[in-house]
Order: C-alpha cells, then structure tokens, then sequence
C-alpha cells in the first residue's frame, strides 16, 4: 500500500489536489477487499426446519434483570413470530441468555433472527439508556432432526431452571420466564407440539399434567438427564441421528458454517460429510462395511474408495488410512499417488 498511496500521492500534487482523499480512497478500497473475505458464514436453511436457538449477553452481561425487560423480549418474540411465520414450541430465559425451540416454514431465521435481536437491543437500550453491542455475538442455531429430536431439546429448555439450582424440581412450573406454565395450564401461546412430540402425550388437562410430572421427575435424578439425551443440547452445529447428521453435512458441505462452533464441533460436522461420501462409496461398489477391516489392508478397491472420497469430500489422509483400514498415513499416500500416476499414464497413452 505504501507504494500505491506514494505514488498517488505526487500525482495529485502535480494537480493540486490534497492527498487525504487518496488515503480515505485506499482504505476504503482496504475495507472493502477485508469485508469480502470475512463475509458471514452461511446457517443451514430449509421449509420447515427446526432450530435450537442460543444467545448470551455480551461479556456475559445480565439481559433480564427486570420482569419489564424479560416480557419486552418475549413481546419482540411474539411479534417476529407473526411477522416471519414462525411457530415457537418453547423458550426459557434465564439471566444473561435465552433459549427458543422455533419451527421456520419458510427458509427465513436468518432474516428474522436479525429482526428479532436488533429490534430488541434497540429497544433495551433506549429502555436502560445505554449504548453499544447487546449480544455476544452471533446467536447458535442447532438444527433438529424430527419430533423425537424436539421434544428432547424442548424438555432441555424447560428444565434449565432447575439445572441452574433456581427453582427445585417440584417448582418447575413456577419458573415466570419459560413456556412451561403456559402449556400446563393450556393457556400459552407456543405451538403444543413441541413438547407433545410425535404424541408422546396428548393436549388434554390429564397430558399437560403428564407431562410436567415427567419434566419433575427427570429433575429430580440428574442420571437421567443423560439417560433421556438431555446432555449436550446446546452443543454443535444438529442434534439427531449420526445418519441425518451425516446426510445433513453432506448436502450443505459446501457452505462455510463453522463460525462460532468450536474446532470439535467443526471436526464432527467435517467427519459426518467424510463419512457420508464413505457411505455412498462402499454402497455403489455393493461391499459391506465389514469387508473394509479384511486383509490384505491393500486392496485396489479399497484404494480406489479412498481416492474418491478424498476427491469428493476433502477427507485427510490420516483419516482415510484409519477409517479404510489402509495402513499407515505415509503408506496410502504413497498407493494414492501411484494410482494416480497410472490413470495420467493411461490417459495420456489413450490420448496418443
């Protein structure tokens, strides 16, 4: 840059012109250039995808110190409910985050997530009379599978009081700030099948009432929390199945999604795709998973696999040589590179 703003700079001396608007031109040019290349990362959307969504105040500053803030936050929800289509099926708010299990028929969280947080923070701040940012950054949102998945994620977020030691697990109900004591009493405004899911209990005052002496009695033995898959959930990129998760990954490899997942969480989505593609090779050439741990480990078919997943996903070759049971790393690069020698070889010949 040195060089450019120089000679920029005695090129408009020769003309008269000041040099500041040279500088104010190449940083913005700077900016710019700096701005494509941190361009956001793309979310996972879909019609009727399910989402657990997550945020934090910023340097975990406290959100919901008043009951006023606390019921400005869920008119706001209410109101980017209606505005985007969303069906809410729970939501928890505890001190300095919030939890929301939300349904988007229409592919639109992304939109409606930013009109939901800047609407809210605008009015937050006028309200504590405050300044500058709300949130500590870019909310999660871990897609969910199916029924089974929500309402799993569902009795997550309406036990989090309990698991925060704020109210005792008979209490759960008591707890002002969560969706729970409008779907007991049939009087709440989020959608039933949340924490009906798939049926598991039904929309009478008998399966309302079921269903909080289910939450209390998970509360009260904390082995069943992870007995129940209610550990976990608000970690990663999708809860589900490991084969939806893979064919998830697969289709939307090519998106950026890692922003604000943490590097374990990237290598899990990362490998679910590697996976996916093991998947689809083993079952176009009809082999077993079985015959992949058969010796010898150097089987052309096996290195011919490995190739192509390589091609098609990306996989590393430490990885290939573990999962494919083709020896060590050094080894399989050495039979990729052979065998990629002898197709050039071939082609060449073909070409002659």
């Amino acid at each position: 840059m040195g060089d450019t703003y120089r000679s920029a700079k005695r090129g408009l001396r020769k003309k008269g012109v000041r040099p500041l608007f040279v500088v104010f031109d190449l940083v913005r040019q700077a900016a710019r250039r700096h701005s494509l290349c941190m361009a956001r990362k793309l979310r996972i959307q879909f019609p009727g995808a399910i989402y657990h969504v997550i945020n934090r105040g910023n340097y975990r500053r406290d959100l919901f110190l008043s009951p006023a803030e606390a019921q400005s936050f869920l008119d706001t929800l209410r109101e980017a409910q209606a505005l985007m289509g969303w069906q809410v099926h729970a939501y928890a708010l505890m001190r300095n985050h919030y939890h929301l299990a939300l349904e988007t028929p229409e592919p639109n969280l992304v939109e409606g997530m930013h009109w939901l947080q800047s609407t809210w923070a605008t009015r937050f701040n006028r309200f504590r009379q405050e300044r500058g940012h709300l949130f500590q950054g870019r909310y999660q949102s871990l897609v969910i599978e199916d029924a089974a998945a929500l309402g799993r994620v569902v009795d997550y977020i309406h036990l989090n009081p309990v698991r925060a030691k704020i109210v005792a697990p008979d209490q759960v109900r008591s707890y002002r700030w969560t969706s729970l004591a409008g779907v007991v009493k049939g009087t709440g405004w989020t959608d039933d099948r949340g924490w009906q899911a798939g049926g598991r209990f039904t929309g009478s005052p008998a399966g309302r009432a079921a269903y909080e002496r289910h939450l209390i009695e998970i509360g009260r033995d904390e082995a069943q929390w992870k007995a129940r898959g209610l550990v976990g959930l608000s970690k990663g990129w999708a809860i589900g199945s490991t084969a939806w998760r893979r064919a998830l990954a697969k289709e939307y490899r090519r998106l950026a999604l890692t922003e604000g997942l943490s590097r374990a969480d990237v290598h899990e989505m990362r490998e679910c795709s590697w996976e996916a593609a093991v998947a689809d090779g083993l079952k176009r050439r009809k082999r077993r998973e079985q015959e992949l741990a058969t010796r010898p480990l150097k089987q052309p078919w096996k290195i011919r696999l490995a190739a192509e997943v390589r091609r098609k996903s990306g996989a590393p070759i430490v990885w290939l040589a573990r999962r494919l049971h083709l020896g060590a790393p050094v080894s399989l690069r050495s039979y990729l590179s052979r065998a990629t020698q002898a197709t050039t070889a071939g082609q060449q010949r073909t070409t002659a």
